[in-house]
């Protein structure tokens, strides 16, 4: 009986056993290797591929924590991509947005059922874009930088910001239109105790913009690199010899699933 006993309880620990390791293995492993299709609504950026740690600050709050495969982003969210890490963001229209390793950004706008605009501010790190066409829909589809804007409709590019602003845009198919950024509004000062008003003071005529205003349109296989400084180089040419490395592979590896 004592036997009979002993080999009942063993069992039943071993399937306990087997219950918690099923239970507490992590899914990164196999989520890392298929895109994760997860419903979203409209104005939200759904996960389409999740590889490695990355944090998300959403909106209205003050705590980082893990972004997971069946969240979804909204316009305010910030999200930061750890070291060996990628994500891949499918917005409402279709367009793949992909960010590398090391990668700050911060998300305006997603796109509604209104205006179908998208926003992404990068702050640092690289992004790669491949953009729906989607005819009969106006909209504005934007990726920028301290320094520049890249604005386009249908179309693959990528775009490289480093540590000091300055960043390089490369356009793989169609064409897009990169421009100097403006400088963001200052925040509204506090208000101080009360002091003596200066006298009237002569107003200066009309000078010129400080900052460099410029616009430059970029085709296939083309780039153009933006200076610390805001300052643009002349377009050129790139082959994909001198373009090709392991990020590119993969992101053109994602895009040909798609075809």
């Amino acid at each position: 009986m004592d036997k009979l006993r002993r080999s009942f309880m063993n069992r039943n620990l071993i399937f306990l056993l087997f219950l918690l390791t099923v239970i507490w293995m992590s899914p990164g492993d196999v989520q890392a290797k298929k895109s994760l299709k997860v419903s979203i609504d409209k104005g939200e950026a759904r996960i389409g591929y999740l590889d490695g740690a990355i944090l998300v600050l959403p909106k209205g709050t003050q705590t980082w924590r893990a972004l997971n495969p069946k969240d979804t982003l909204r316009g305010g969210d910030e999200v930061t991509v750890g070291r060996k890490s990628r994500l891949e963001l499918v917005l409402p229209d279709q367009s793949r947005l992909r960010f590398a390793d090391d990668t700050h950004f911060t998300i305006f706008q997603t796109g509604d059922g209104n205006t179908q605009d998208v926003k992404v501010h990068l702050a640092v790190g690289r992004t790669w874009a491949n953009v729906s066409k989607s005819l009969g829909i106006k909209r504005k589809f934007e990726i920028s930088s301290d320094n520049a804007v890249a604005g386009v409709r249908g179309t693959i590019y990528r775009m490289n910001v480093n540590q000091d602003a300055s960043a390089l845009v490369r356009v793989y198919d169609g064409e897009i239109a990169v421009s100097g950024a403006t400088k963001p509004l200052e925040a509204p000062k506090a208000v101080g105790p009360p002091t003596k008003i200066a006298g009237p003071k002569k107003i200066a005529g009309p000078t010129k913009v400080t900052m460099e205003q410029w616009t430059v349109i970029i085709r296939s296989m083309q780039q153009i690199s933006i200076g610390p400084d805001g300052a643009a180089s002349k377009t050129r040419e790139f082959s994909e010899q001198e373009d090709r490395d392991e990020w590119v592979d993969w992101n053109k590896a994602r895009d040909a699933e798609r075809r």
